[in-house]
């Protein structure tokens, strides 16, 4: 479905209640469930999952009514995925890369170590391909995905002791999840799988001694500058953040086609509103990192760069050959990161480099 298509779709949804107010109040709306892997109003990934629910029911004038449970309430919030799948809830907003260990291609959909850029990454669903094999990979359990926000780069993650090279980081417990945790455990480092809300006890408790979460508005929302002062950057291993919404296929069949395209254009609206929200409170929670708090934002050394990414280049190698479908996804991921980079290169990244530091 074209956006024109689902433009028109949403103009008739809205209309209708003009046409015939009659028959749609006598409809009985659809309930939705709605789970996330959020703490309910985290600046960033909580506010948006809260904003893709209201935005279904408004644009579908109330066709859809959604019921939000944020992590933990109704299910832990990395039982998502299961709890879309087996009937418990109707969608989840949440992340594809906490899926791996369920289908191991599904990191691409939201970010690979030195991958595609935001931007390049809806070139890659909405031009390349990627929405027909996102299809296909969550085909089997019964699931779609839609984008539905996007955190933007992502930072390195925070330390209690600083990183002079690589060395610094052997036996050293992260949390990362994803692709992420096997490159640093490719580079000496114990990966932790926590969920958001299990991220700062542990690192207040020394459970891990670094934490690789988002960017600097929800980093600091969660309170890491408390224990941690060391904040490396570029987040090398997180170049992207797409959320995704998993819905229940037979959910989203049943809704009638105006409302699966008022569906869609939710998703689409609330992926561009999050990561403009994104941007401007990451510049501001930065700001005040260093200005209040008197954190040191750092850059990673080149070595260790340099060795995550042939690191990188590797784990991406290995996961391709697990299966045609992997193999397909990566082959099409990195067909669009090759055509795309000249451009990226020549336009955006030499004029970031032209103006210069600011201010």
């Amino acid at each position: 479905m074209t956006r024109s298509t689902r433009r028109a779709a949403i103009a008739t949804a809205a209309a209708a209640p003009l046409a015939a107010p009659a028959i749609l109040r006598a409809q009985t709306p659809f309930t939705w469930r709605m789970v996330t892997s959020w703490p309910r109003g985290l600046p960033g990934p909580g506010t948006n999952a809260q904003r893709v629910a209201e935005r279904i029911e408004r644009l579908s004038g109330g066709r859809i009514r959604v019921q939000l449970h944020a992590a933990g309430e109704l299910v832990p919030a990395l039982q998502v995925f299961d709890a879309v799948a087996g009937g418990l809830a109707e969608c989840g907003h949440t992340a594809s890369l906490y899926w791996v260990g369920k289908a191991p291609a599904a990191a691409f959909f939201t970010t690979v170590p030195f991958g595609l850029t935001p931007s390049e990454h809806v070139v890659w669903i909405e031009q390349g391909g990627g929405q027909a094999l996102w299809d296909e990979l969550y085909a089997p359990f019964g699931l779609k995905a839609f984008m539905a926000g996007n955190s933007g780069f992502n930072m390195g993650g925070w330390f209690r002791k600083p990183i002079r090279g690589s060395a610094d980081l052997q036996g050293l417990k992260i949390r990362a999840v994803g692709l992420s945790g096997e490159v640093f455990r490719r580079l000496g480092a114990t990966p932790v799988a926590l969920a958001i809300p299990d991220i700062f006890p542990a690192l207040q408790s020394g459970t891990v001694d670094a934490v690789e979460m988002l960017g600097p508005a929800s980093d600091r929302a969660q309170g890491l500058h408390q224990v941690a002062r060391h904040y490396y950057y570029p987040g090398f291993t997180k170049p992207n953040g797409t959320a995704e919404l998993l819905v229940a296929r037979k959910a989203f069949e049943a809704l009638p086609t105006d409302l699966q395209a008022v569906l869609q254009a939710a998703c689409e609206a609330e992926t561009q509103s999050t990561l403009a929200d994104y941007e401007n409170r990451n510049a501001e929670a930065l700001a005040l990192l260093v200005r209040e708090h008197g954190v040191d934002v750092e850059p990673w050394p080149r070595e260790v760069i340099d060795r995550a990414r042939e690191a990188s280049e590797a784990i991406l190698a290995e996961l391709a050959a697990r299966g045609p479908l992997e193999r397909r996804i990566a082959e099409s991921y990195e067909a669009t990161r090759r055509r795309l980079a000249p451009w990226s290169q020549v336009g955006a990244g030499a004029y970031l480099g032209a103006r210069g530091r600011v201010g």
